[in-house]
């Protein structure tokens, strides 16, 4: 994959999860916010930031959340950027943790 189709994708990708994440934030507590191309994530009770950014020159999304850090690669076969360690979706992961954080299920 070349730069501007990483781009492409990219965006696609954190576009998409912040309407998702959007939708959920009405019925949990947590406020996402899209700008200058990186996702957040933030929480008051207990108080969190997420951060879901691209990293270009690697090709990879990364996710820092719960003092972790997860780097996810484009999967042509899933059509989605995944953990190549576990095969999780970007939004699988995202999801998991959202709900680790709050103490209640949370589906994207």
């Amino acid at each position: 994959m070349d730069d501007q189709e990483f781009q492409r994708r990219a965006s696609a990708a954190l576009e998409a999860l912040h309407r998702r994440l959007t939708e959920a934030s009405e019925n949990a507590d947590f406020e996402p916010d899209f700008n200058a191309g990186a996702l957040t994530i933030e929480f008051e009770d207990p108080p969190a930031k997420f951060v879901v950014s691209p990293n270009s020159p690697v090709h990879q999304i990364w996710l820092s959340a719960q003092s972790k850090s997860f780097k996810f690669a484009w999967d042509a076969a899933r059509d989605a950027f995944t953990l190549p360690e576990t095969g999780e979706t970007l939004d699988e992961v995202v999801a998991a943790a959202i709900s680790r954080q709050l103490g209640v299920s949370i589906e994207l």
